[in-house]
C-alpha cells in the first residue's frame, strides 16, 4: 500500500485496509471530526466508507481501545488509537479541539453501534461545532434500530428512553411518566436487571405487546415477543440472560391510554394514602414522582380519601 505523510509532521503509516481478501486506499480527508458508526456485534455489519475514513484520520477516538482494536486490526487498518470515553475530563477534549483546529481529521467511534447514542461524545461533538469544525456523520448499525425492525411493534412513531433507573421505585416512576407516550418504547436494559425491569413495566404499563432484543447481530441473537406479564414471568423464571438487551413496549392504545393514566395516578396516591400520609403530603409525593399538575393530583387525592373514610 503507498505511505503518505501525517498531517502535523507524525510518522507516515499505511492509510489502506483489507476487505473480502482485496486491498483499498483510502482516500484524504477534509480536515474535521467523523462520527462513525461501528457493528454492534458482527464485524462484517459496516459500510466501505466508514472503512475509508478510519483508515485514512489521523487518529482514531475509541471508548475502549481495546474492543476498537480489535475491528481495526480485521480490516488491516493501522491508525493510532486515543482513549476518549465517559470519564474523560475538559482536557482531553481540548486537546482533541487543538488537534482539530490544526487541520487533522479524527474519527469519533464507540464501542459499538453509532456513538453518542447512549454513548460518550456529546460534548466533543458540541465543542468541535463552537469551535466552528466541520462535523461529518457515517451513519451505520444501531441496537435501536435493530431492534425495532424485528420487534414487530409499531415503527411509525418511536421514543428511545436510553437506560431506565436501576433501582425500583425511580425506574418504576420512570415508566409512568413514559406511559402516555403515544409511540413504541425502546430501551436498553442490564440483563441482570430484566427480570425486575419487565416485572416494574407490567406493573406500570399493563398487558401491552413487547419485545426483547438481545445479542443482535451475533451467534446467539434472540428475539422473544409477547405481552408484557408473559415475558415478565418467563424471564423471572429463569437465569438472568447474558450480552447486551433492548426492550421494546408497544404504545397504549388510544382508549386505554385515559384509563391507563387515570389507573397509576391512583394507584400511587391510595399506596401513599395508605401509609399514612395526608392529603396533601400524598399529593406531594405523586406530583414528585410524575410530574403531573399539583391541583389535578391534589382534587384526585380529596377524592380518593373521602370515598375510603
Amino acid at each position: 500500500m503507498e505511505r503518505t505523510k501525517e498531517r502535523g509532521g507524525t510518522a507516515e503509516r499505511p492509510r489502506g485496509f483489507a476487505a473480502f481478501g482485496l486491498a483499498a486506499e483510502a482516500e484524504a480527508l477534509a480536515p474535521g471530526l467523523y462520527v462513525v458508526a461501528t457493528p454492534i456485534g458482527n464485524l462484517g455489519d459496516i459500510s466501505f466508507r466508514a472503512l475509508a475514513t478510519l483508515a485514512a484520520a489521523d487518529a482514531v477516538l475509541a471508548e475502549d481501545t481495546r474492543v476498537t482494536k480489535v475491528l481495526l486490526a480485521h480490516y488491516g487498518i493501522t491508525t493510532p488509537l486515543v482513549s476518549y470515553h465517559e470519564h474523560s475530563d475538559g482536557s482531553v477534549r481540548d486537546r482533541m479541539v487543538a488537534r482539530l483546529r490544526d487541520g487533522q481529521a479524527l474519527a469519533l467511534v464507540s464501542d459499538a453501534g453509532t456513538p453518542l447514542v447512549s454513548d460518550p461524545g456529546y460534548r466533543l461533538v458540541e465543542e468541535a461545532i463552537a469551535a466552528g469544525i466541520r462535523v461529518v456523520p457515517l451513519p451505520g448499525a444501531s441496537a435501536v434500530m435493530a431492534a425495532l425492525v424485528v420487534s414487530g411493534l409499531p415503527t411509525d412513531r418511536f421514543f428511545f428512553e436510553g437506560f431506565l433507573p436501576a433501582k425500583a421505585g425511580p425506574r418504576r416512576a420512570r415508566l409512568a411518566a413514559l406511559a402516555p407516550i403515544p409511540a413504541t418504547l425502546v430501551l436498553y436494559e442490564a440483563p441482570h436487571r430484566l427480570a425486575e425491569s419487565l416485572a416494574d413495566a407490567a406493573q406500570v404499563l399493563g398487558p401491552r405487546p413487547a419485545a426483547v432484543a438481545r445479542e443482535l447481530t451475533k451467534l446467539y441473537e434472540t428475539v422473544r415477543r409477547g405481552a408484557l406479564p408473559d415475558l415478565a414471568g418467563s424471564y423471572a423464571a429463569e437465569p438472568a440472560p447474558k450480552g447486551e438487551v433492548v426492550l421494546l413496549v408497544a404504545p397504549a392504545s388510544p382508549e386505554s391510554r385515559g384509563a391507563e393514566a387515570a389507573a397509576t395516578l391512583d394507584e400511587r396516591l391510595g399506596a401513599a394514602l395508605a401509609a399514612g400520609h395526608s392529603v396533601r403530603d400524598a399529593a406531594a409525593i405523586v406530583c414528585a414522582e410524575t410530574g403531573l399538575p399539583r391541583r389535578e393530583v391534589y382534587a384526585r387525592a380529596l377524592v380518593l380519601a373521602r370515598a375510603a373514610r
